[in-house]
């Protein structure tokens, strides 16, 4: 104490002795006030600079400053770090001090202390300069430190600093590489804490995909046996833990899974031979882990062999079989952990994806536990447990060698199907619908066969079975207003239904084949054990006759209802079958059960199925009728002989229905028919409307090179259904396709080439027929995501507008009536990748061509503007920005394109001759495009554009109805104006009729004046009220872009004085913009829209300017202080990245306001956005580019 009282000096008058243990009374009095913090803790950061590195102080004073310090880091961040930062030297001197602090004590509380501090000031202060300068310190200490004895506190910094700021993982690798070297020393340091504080900062590195890369070279020459031989000598609990740890982040990459599995596969090959040195093998090491009593370690170890096995289970797989780690897993199956039984079985499944894991018997070890785990975890509340112990279970029961017996006793079996049972009463559907695929498997003859057979026990879980089935089947669809959203939920529920349907007629199908294969066992006829005297109720025959009953009592009702709803092919064929079975297992009831099908409906029923799934109806094979055609036209060749019309139409078609079943005509029956048809006036005369005639024009080049076009042409004009129906439903609900449809999405797939004739038939068919071929192209290309064909599209596309430009460039409009369909059609291939690609040389071609074909049009070309803008517009924004530079240059270098631009801006306020709204948006979004694409890359200008900036603002102010997105677009455009403070090269503003004179504060604000300014204002706050979300997002833009442009303008310009005091001062003119009484109006307008509205983004946007403006009229403090409040009580995990943007940006507003009231919840909500990244984000994020009315809105550039 005496030392303590020493080293602070004297306690001054009326100071407490905890305040004077935080100054250093010696400096104390030259130190600016600033420095002393005006809140609980007093401490005075001057002090503490001075008092730190001073030898003299005892380390239990520096302790407690360093914990007083980190106090009101987290309680008073926003007073500590500006203190701080205020001075960039002080704030380097300040982490130096610390770092070295740090190094040199040995006290491990004080040595955390100080880590804590420096992750809290580096993650806080955000300058990349101190980041430098602690990591360059850290490289400097590790370096000069001639043992890696000291450098546990250094290590440990390094990891949890890159953790923090996972950033630094890339430039950590990059920039000090040569750390590595004395990572691998701290490695093969004997000192357990040091080797855990390297493998946690591999670890954070791993992590990073980029440093992952750049170390891959390191890992495979270097780390990769070192880890392992630490990961299996590893005593400690920490080392054991950050070794798994860095070991999960490696076996994300396939390439390091391969290394260490090869790694393993070398040891384990090597193991026992002498002169070998020692090598470690992965799983073994894992089976040690497994083998431990701490259930982290085992949880653990099963993630490391799942992530193993993820990457190629057949593959990897056998190395963990024959180390016996199934046995292992199967134990672990008892135990009551759930993350531990279901790590174990996410294991098990993908083991069980090979063939050894059966042959080694590792099955009929561990049925035992799966079944006694089953019934143990189907009492807990836990269904995503039940579901996978189903699975695991259906696979063995389903991939088990019909030679190797899986239930060794009676007792086994009659627990699996009670488990089994109990399962598929689950009120949970997808839980019962797993039960049904391993009931199905369960009822297999090797795995019934143990004598004695359980008829009662097969009874009890068929019964089971059915009526879960039975109670789905009636459960009445949901009551919702008539249209198409309620028609689709309607549709997916008979989907559903159809298919537990399915997978219940299955199990009740294996059932009846039991019974069938039974008939020939002697011994599984009855129980042998049942007592003479006892009900016959365990016999194959009582058996026979209850699948009988059930058959007649629930599968027919349930069978006939959903018939009634929907068509379903796979389920009346499994259905059959049983009947089927039916009639064999119990040949004495035939008769009976025959008379009872005939009573019912279900004759009925059969006839209409025959009808609807039989093409016709034959009386000799396939297969001979399908030779006996070609010999016919081959002899009809051969003799100089035409077939008659009729006869050859109906050839063609028996060749076509016979040749579906993967049979090839041969070559010289295909030249035949195609001289036959090119002797034909018009395919016409003997084309057949059937999806196996087209395939077959199709599958042969030789009649699709010549016969292709017509023959989809006429397809396309017999087929009745526009299919706009199906074209509207989204594709996240896609209903079931048509089969003709369905067919030729098909042949579409397999050969991609018939696109081109589609393409074809677009520009050059009638209208109706293209506009069909037009859905259906743009339903395969949504329904298809997977195939590729958008380069052979816009290649084909672009040979038609090279043709188009050169016969027609006068006048293209009249070339085709089918080109904006085409036109259309390029927009959705843009519409494919939604992802940001670069445009390469055939996209620039097509930009070219398709900037040359508007630039020869009139603003009266609608239909051909329209998919031209889209396309244009597409391409500009979903692309890299390299890519935008370049297709922007290309398009401001068609003068005609930008001369056609300004004429359609021009229509806007006409009322005579205005082209329709959308194509109106498209022109003010590409104009904007244009303009910030311009003035950002400083590309060169061939035609400026002229713009009256006086009527784009009556616009504004009195807009059209039912115009939201118009208005959208124009404010987009007013916005990059702003911004860009209208100095744009690119876009000229010129008034509508000479101005008089400004006065000499509205100089300033020129082109605008005050009156318009006010004007603008009033009309962004109307735009606002419509609540419209797109609208919205461009008014707040618009309005923050106005508020910059005039602070920067007139930071002093006030628009009024006192008349009671002409000297007093004017009010800034965007202080005044944000202070009008009526914005309050309008903020409590906008969240009257709900009870979380403010968290719309838009709405934070806007208060974040009220906030910055100082404008507490509007928005008060305390009312700041609810909003973040509320805030801190959503579930941010929840809210679009674009809430957490504009949230993060309106906290970070009030924070630098000082208006933060309860600290403890700013630091709370602070810490929860931080930790929040866009992936972490479960919200599902939204398409940026979309089509809106028929115009395509990057909703970024509205928003951004």
């Amino acid at each position: 104490m005496a030392v303590r009282d020493a080293a602070r000096g004297p306690p001054g008058p009326g100071r407490d002795e905890e305040t004077a243990a935080l100054l250093f009374e010696r400096a104390h009095y030259r130190h600016d006030p600033c420095w002393l913090l005006p809140v609980p803790p007093r401490l005075c950061l001057a002090c503490m600079l001075e008092l730190l590195p001073e030898p003299c102080v005892s380390l239990v004073r520096k302790k407690h400053v360093l914990s007083c310090f980190q106090d009101a880091l987290l309680r008073h961040a926003s007073l500590v770090m500006p203190l701080v930062a205020r001075d960039q030297r002080i704030c380097i001197h300040f982490i130096s001090m610390l770092f070295e602090l740090l190094c040199n004590v040995e006290d491990g509380s004080v040595t955390d202390l100080c880590i804590e501090v420096l992750i809290q000031l580096t993650t806080q202060l955000k300058l990349e300069q101190t980041i430098h300068c602690l990591l360059d310190e850290c490289h400097k200490e590790l370096c000069n430190m001639p043992s890696m004895r000291g450098s546990l506190a250094t290590l440990t910094l390094l990891g949890k600093l890159v953790d923090a700021v996972p950033l630094l993982a890339d430039k950590l690798v990059m920039e000090h590489s040569d750390l590595m070297e004395h990572l691998l020393r701290g490695l093969v340091y004997p000192n357990e804490g040091v080797q855990a504080s390297v493998c946690y900062l591999y670890g954070k590195l791993y992590s990073s995909p980029v440093a992952a890369e750049m170390l891959s070279g390191h890992f495979r020459e270097k780390l990769c046996p070192l880890f392992l031989s630490t990961l299996d000598g590893a005593q400690t609990k920490e080392l054991q833990i950050n070794c798994l740890g860095l070991l999960r982040q490696l076996l994300k990459y396939d390439l390091f899974v391969s290394l260490i599995m090869n790694k393993s596969a070398l040891a384990e090959s090597t193991e026992g031979v002498e002169g070998t040195p020692g090598k470690t093998s992965l799983p073994l090491v894992l089976k040690k882990l497994l083998l431990s009593r701490d259930e982290t370690l085992q949880v653990a170890s099963a993630h490391c062999i799942t992530a193993v096995l993820v990457h190629s289970p057949v593959k990897h797989a056998p190395a963990f079989i024959h180390a016996d780690i199934p046995e292992f897993l199967f134990e672990h199956l008892s135990s009551s952990s759930e993350v531990l039984v279901w790590s174990s079985y996410n294991c098990l499944i993908l083991l069980a994806e090979e063939p050894l894991f059966f042959s080694k018997c590792h099955t009929v070890y561990g049925i035992e536990s799966v079944v006694r785990s089953l019934q143990g975890s189907l009492k807990m509340n836990n269904t995503e447990l039940h579901k996978q112990g189903l699975l695991l279970f259906a696979e063995i029961l389903t991939r088990q060698p019909e030679e190797i017996k899986l239930f060794t006793s009676s007792a086994i079996c009659r627990d699996a199907g009670r488990a089994l049972q109990e399962a598929v009463r689950s009120p949970v559907l997808e839980v019962a619908a797993e039960a049904l695929k391993a009931i199905s498997a369960f009822l297999r003859k090797d795995h019934q066969s143990t004598p004695p057979v359980q008829y009662r026990e097969l009874r009890a879980l068929l019964e089971a079975m059915l009526s879960r089935c039975a109670d789905f089947s009636q459960t009445p669809l949901s009551r919702r207003p008539l249209g198409h959203a309620s028609s689709r939920d309607s549709g997916k529920a008979i989907l559903r239904r159809g298919k537990f349907l399915l997978s219940t007629l299955e199990g009740f199908r294996n059932a009846c084949r039991l019974a069938v294969e039974f008939q020939s066992e002697p011994s599984a006829q009855e129980n042998p054990f049942t007592a003479p005297s006892a009900e016959k109720e365990d016999t194959l025959e009582a058996f026979s006759e209850f699948l009988l009953s059930a058959c007649d009592s629930l599968c027919i009702p349930m069978v006939m209802r959903h018939s009634e709803q929907a068509t379903h092919p796979n389920l009346m064929e499994v259905f059959l079958s049983i009947l089927h079975s039916l009639f064999i297992i119990v040949p004495h009831m035939k008769e009976k059960f025959s008379k009872k099908l005939a009573s019912s409906s279900f004759i009925r029923l059969t006839l209409e199925l025959k009808a609807r799934f039989c093409s016709s109806l034959r009386f000799v094979s396939e297969a001979e009728l399908f030779v006996a055609v070609q010999s016919f036209l081959l002899s009809l060749q051969d003799q100089g002989e035409r077939p008659p019309l009729v006869v050859f139409r109906a050839s063609i078609y028996l060749v076509s229905l016979c040749q579906d079943k993967d049979r090839a005509l041969d070559e010289a029956v295909v030249s035949a028919i195609r001289k036959f048809l090119e002797d034909i006036p018009d395919l016409h005369l003997v084309y057949t409307h059937h999806p196996l005639l087209l395939k077959f024009f199709l599958s042969y080049p030789a009649l699709m090179s010549r016969f292709g076009h017509r023959v989809l042409e006429l397809w396309f004009s017999w087929e009745e259904s526009s299919y706009e129906e199906l074209d509207d439903v989204p594709s996240a609900g896609q209903s079931p396709l048509p089969a003709s449809l369905a067919a030729l999405f098909h042949m579409l797939r397999s050969s991609p080439s018939i696109l081109l004739i589609l393409l074809d038939l677009i520009y050059s068919s009638s209208v109706d027929t293209a506009h069909k071929v037009l859905i259906v192209l743009r339903m395969f290309l949504r329904r298809n995501e997977d195939v590729e064909v958008g380069g052979l599209i816009r290649g084909h596309f672009l040979l038609i507008l090279q043709h188009l430009l050169v016969e027609h460039g006068a006048s293209p409009s009249e070339a085709s009536g089918n080109l904006p369909l085409l036109l259309s059609l390029l927009s959705l291939v843009q519409l494919k990748n939604m992802s940001e690609q670069e445009l390469d040389s055939m996209a620039m071609k097509l930009l070219h061509q398709v900037s040359k074909l508007c630039g020869k049009c009139s603003p009266a070309d609608v239909d051909i503007l329209q998919p031209s803008f889209n396309f244009l517009y597409w391409s500009l924004h979903q692309t890299t920005p390299s890519s935008q530079k370049r297709a922007a240059a290309v398009l401001l270098s068609s003068t005609a394109l930008i001369e056609l631009l300004e004429k359609t801006l021009a229509l806007t306020w006409t009322k005579v001759d205005s082209p329709r709204t959308e194509l109106l948006c498209s022109a003010w979004l590409l104009t904007a495009s244009f303009s910030a694409q311009q003035h950002y890359a400083s590309l060169q200008v061939h035609q400026t554009l002229s713009v009256d900036l006086d009527q784009v603002l009556k616009v504004l102010s009195f807009p059209k109805k039912k115009a939201a997105l118009l208005s959208a677009a124009i404010l987009c455009f007013l916005r990059t104006a702003l911004q860009q403070s209208f100095s744009s090269a690119f876009v000229t503003l010129v008034p509508s009729e000479a101005q008089p004179p400004l006065a000499p504060e509205n100089t300033v604000l020129a082109p605008l004046g005050t009156s318009q300014v006010l004007s603008l204002v009033i009309g962004l706050q109307n735009l606002l009220v419509q609540k419209d979300s797109l609208l919205s997002y461009a008014c707040v833009g618009c309005l923050e872009a106005l508020l910059d442009y005039l602070h920067a303008r007139s930071p002093d310009i006030g628009l009024w004085k006192s008349s009671n005091n002409p000297g007093r001062l004017m009010f800034p003119i965007a202080f005044h913009v944000v202070s009008q009484p009526w914005n309050r109006f309008l903020l409590f307008t906008l969240l009257d829209a709900g009870e979380s509205s403010f968290l719309r983004p838009e709405i934070l946007r806007l208060m974040t300017l009220f906030v910055r403006f100082q404008s507490s009229s509007v928005l008060s403090h305390e009312e700041v202080d609810h909003v973040l409040q509320g805030a801190a009580l959503t579930d941010l995990s929840t809210l679009s990245n674009t809430t957490l943007q504009a949230l993060h940006s309106f906290f970070l507003q009030v924070q630098s306001m000082g208006l933060l009231a309860d600290h403890s919840m700013a630091q709370t909500l602070q810490t929860s956005l931080e930790g929040l990244t866009p992936s972490t984000s479960s919200a599902q994020p939204p398409l940026d580019m979309l089509y809106l009315g028929g115009v395509a809105v990057s909703l970024s550039h509205i928003r951004d």
